[in-house]
């Protein structure tokens, strides 16, 4: 998108996630309690719209979480990839794909905490060795042409960089490149298990300040320095730009460990919410806790990785797929769900008419409603401050046209990427 856009749209995106991630805290504090607790962000979705939706909130995370660990192997068997040639791979893919495995049997996410907070210092490590290199070093030319299909050469083209979108890259491009901002962003899907998890949930808003303002300045600050410095050679991920290949071995050998890691998160939360709502909901199956659901999750966890397998080697043009998990997936839970559950919670909360004997009464258990359907929630969306309704509506809408407009882009990506060879699916070479 260039410095300007890419700059602009970075931002507006971020403040607009610091946004959804405050109403998804007021959410769950308004309707978290001990004898109903909120454990998913489908508990929120079914609290305001009932079941149907919350189970289609459930389907797409768990799709998102999928997607996320396949971009994972794909990013992982890249760097193997670089590393040493003769493997082939999809075999670097499948090696990555064995280690998941064998980190998906950890089942509590508390044994993540410590790991999830070095794999972020490992992952600045890896950026900040990027910068340095980038610094005294020519772009990895043949990373770039395979996975970017830019002019190589011989001899290569000058670095260029611009202020606006580059005039080579189709406004389809431009939307791929945005999504990598959303992909940023993406942490909103999981913020109500780390908050069931914490013991209080009150001061969530404090990690949800630091992680927003930690994902913005070091992002976009890293973003700007390796694209002023590599221009139309920069890749996605970054590190995989690297030129000599002694400092592009090091690079991918660190992010192996904090990709795993994260992989290893994403996995986690996602076998639980398929096998919760799910399997033991719709199927009837045992609880995680007793031994019998102790044995069905070492068994599920192998199928879940082969799943992302198969996903990562049949769309191996990283951008591509990774684009497309922004715009079908996390694009939702970040940008499109948040402001429509408020928008539903808040006119339900005002639509209830205490002074005529409505609301709930703890001591029966039983809720009074004098009336349903559209005038109810008529009633409700004017009441109160409706302008903060309609803004709420009219973001969703924006929100949910950024989505076409990201699946689109995303799917004619990939297209283009078979149509010129660059990425094959099933295949011994590499897209880099």
């Amino acid at each position: 998108m260039g410095y300007g856009p890419g700059i602009v749209l970075y931002t507006i995106f971020g403040a607009l996630a610091g946004y959804t991630g405050w109403q998804i805290w007021q959410m769950f504090l308004q309707l978290d309690s001990n004898q109903y607790p909120l454990k998913t962000f489908g508990d929120i979705a079914f609290r305001a719209y009932g079941k149907v939706v919350r189970h289609l909130v459930n389907i797409l995370q768990a799709i998102q979480l999928i997607f996320n660990v396949g971009v994972i192997i794909i990013q992982n068997g890249q760097g193997l990839y670089q590393i040493n040639g003769n493997i082939c791979y999809i075999v670097c893919c499948v090696i990555w794909t064995a280690c998941g495995f064998i980190l998906g049997q950890v089942r509590t996410l508390q044994k993540y905490g410590w790991i999830a907070n070095c794999a972020v210092w490992l992952n600045v490590i890896v950026m900040i060795l990027t910068m340095a290199v980038v610094t005294h070093s020519h772009p990895n030319y043949e990373a770039a042409g395979k996975s970017n299909g830019v002019d190589i050469g011989p001899p290569a083209p000058p670095v260029m960089t611009t202020a606006g979108p580059p005039a080579t890259v189709e406004f389809s491009g431009q939307i791929v490149g945005l999504m990598q901002a959303v992909y940023s962003y993406g942490g909103a899907m999981l913020y109500c298990e780390f908050m069931s998890e914490m013991r209080k949930p009150w001061d969530f808003w404090k990690a949800l300040v630091i992680a927003e303002t930690f994902i913005y300045v070091v992002y976009l600050f890293f973003g700007i320095f390796v694209y002023s410095y590599q221009g139309q050679y920069t890749i996605n991920p970054a590190q995989q730009g690297m030129f000599p290949h002694a400092a592009l071995t090091a690079g991918n050998i660190i992010a192996f460990v904090t990709a795993l890691m994260a992989a290893g998160l994403y996995g986690n939360i996602g076998i639980k919410v398929m096998y919760q709502n799910i399997f033991q909901e719709l199927l009837g199956l045992p609880p995680l806790t007793s031994r019998a659901g102790k044995l069905l999750w070492a068994g599920i966890v192998p199928v879940y990785w082969g799943i992302a397998f198969l996903l990562a080697a049949a769309i191996p043009q990283f951008s591509a797929l990774s684009g497309l998990v922004a715009a079908l997936c996390i694009l939702q839970f970040t940008y499109t769900f948040p402001p429509l559950l408020m928008l539903g919670v808040q006119i339900q909360h005002d639509a209830i008419r205490p002074e005529q004997g409505e609301g709930f009464n703890p001591a029966t258990g039983e809720t009074i409603r004098h009336d349903h359907g559209i005038k109810r929630w008529a009633r409700g969306f004017m009441a109160g401050r409706w302008y903060i309704k309609l803004w709420n509506f009219v973001f969703f809408l924006g929100a949910l046209v950024t989505c076409v407009l990201g699946t689109y882009s995303s799917v004619k990506s990939i297209v283009d990427a078979y149509a010129s060879g660059s990425s094959t699916a099933f295949s011994c070479v590499g897209p880099v």
